[in-house]
């Protein structure tokens, strides 16, 4: 192939991943990272309890949960700018059609819409079109960058969020985002989004031959067939534990910083700012560790990076600096659940029937990710906080334990079906 078609198919790919950085970016940062901003102005407004309203979150991942899988098989049938337009609809018309909500239970119905639309343009659509578009060697670096999309919008959603709600109120914003949402959206869909027209367009690593580029193409499974592998329950069962620490993690560190190390709301809101600033980082460096390391020293980075995080925060109480190590180590370690389901499952089980495969593995993350935080609470609340940290450490050994179990057994039967 021509140095000028390997420069044109490089570009083409590359555009493909700014689109979903700006769908990241906007569409996704619109319906999941600035929600939590309206939480107390719906609240106010509409006279719901706090725990009422905030069942939205709950409610939205478990039907996100269960739209996952029927999501991938549509891809695989429908176009992917049909689809990605549909899922900018019901994500951005969505997120507007709350400016019209009154009652507890419309709240619920259209947090449940939004969600379905957002797995359609991010968890789901973004790592089939990575996929299709980067070989094994390349397609970590450019799945880190499309995720990261999400971490640079919300630098500047959270600012105008913030400033709209003390200006407009709730409903009004919900209205102008929702109207945000849908200009981004839809001509990114219908101008940038495409899959690959054939296999030339693929964009490869150096070491790929056309033998192996052959190869790739035609491996993979069918959904039945991974089901029937011991390899499949066991990755779900290790993300199910991911997800149950990634909560924990994320949800309830600033109410232990506060309430039990007793640090200032500054400093629990310099942790949080610095968490924040390596979760940008850890999807850029989670990328390129899996494209050069390969998945399963991939994994291995991202425990030692999980479990000294959580030593960190465990061991704060005796040296507070150690709340910051904790909040860069668990941002760089984002790489791992941000885009390590979608690594996983086209590394595992291929392009076949990627979609649908992956709509199911985000299932056992999704209910994990929903029970944790629950879960934690019920062990500070009878046995305090340090033994509820040693028990989401525990989740962190378990799950990565499983996960490169899974890694290293799954390369094994690819290698000798191969």
């Amino acid at each position: 192939m021509s140095n000028s078609n390997n420069k044109k198919r490089f570009a083409t790919a590359w555009i493909i991943v700014v689109a979903c950085m700006l769908i990241q970016a906007v569409p996704f940062g619109v319906a999941s990272n600035i929600q939590p901003q309206f939480v107390s102005y719906v609240v106010e407004e509409r006279g719901f309890t706090l725990a009422g309203f905030s069942l939205i979150f709950t409610l939205g991942t478990i039907v996100s949960a269960v739209a996952s899988p029927f999501i991938g098989t549509l891809f695989n049938k429908v176009n992917v700018k049909v689809m990605y337009i549909l899922g900018c609809i019901l994500s951005g018309g969505g997120f507007l059609a709350f400016s019209m909500c009154t009652q507890l239970w419309q709240f619920y119905v259209v947090a449940g819409i939004v969600q379905v639309g957002t797995a359609a343009i991010s968890s789901i659509g973004v790592p089939l079109l990575i996929n299709r578009w980067f070989d094994e060697e390349t397609k970590g670096k450019a799945m880190g960058l499309a995720f990261a999309g999400s971490g640079f919008g919300n630098i500047f959603l959270q600012q105008l969020v913030v400033s709209s709600l003390a200006s407009n109120g709730a409903s009004k914003s919900y209205m102008l985002f929702g109207a945000l949402s849908l200009i981004v959206g839809i001509p990114v869909s219908i101008f940038l989004l495409r899959m690959p027209k054939n296999e030339d367009e693929v964009v490869r690593g150096k070491s790929s031959s056309s033998e192996a580029a052959a190869t790739t193409a035609d491996f993979g499974y069918t959904f039945k067939e991974a089901s029937k592998l011991k390899y499949f329950w066991i990755l779900g069962i290790g993300l199910f534990a991911l997800g149950m620490y990634v909560s924990a993690l994320a949800v309830q560190y600033p109410a232990y910083l506060t309430s039990d190390v007793k640090l200032s709301p500054t400093m629990v809101a310099s942790v949080g700012s610095v968490f924040a600033l390596f979760c940008l980082f850890g999807n850029l460096v989670g990328g390129v560790i899996f494209d050069k390391l390969g998945v399963t020293k991939g994994l291995v980075v991202a425990f030692a990076l999980a479990a000294i995080s959580c030593l960190s925060l465990i061991f704060c109480k005796q040296l507070a600096f150690l709340a910051f190590i904790f909040a860069a180590l668990k941002g760089l370690s984002v790489f791992a659940y941000m885009i390590g389901p979608s690594m996983l499952t086209g590394s595992f089980f291929g392009q076949k029937d990627f979609g649908t495969i992956l709509g199911v593995v985000q299932i056992f993350f999704a209910v994990g990710f929903a029970a944790g935080s629950t879960v934690f609470g019920l062990l500070v609340d009878n046995f305090g906080y340090t033994p509820a940290w040693y028990v989401i450490l525990g989740f962190i050994v378990v799950s990565y334990g499983l996960l490169i179990f899974t890694s290293i057994g799954m390369n094994k039967l690819n290698k000798k079906n191969n």
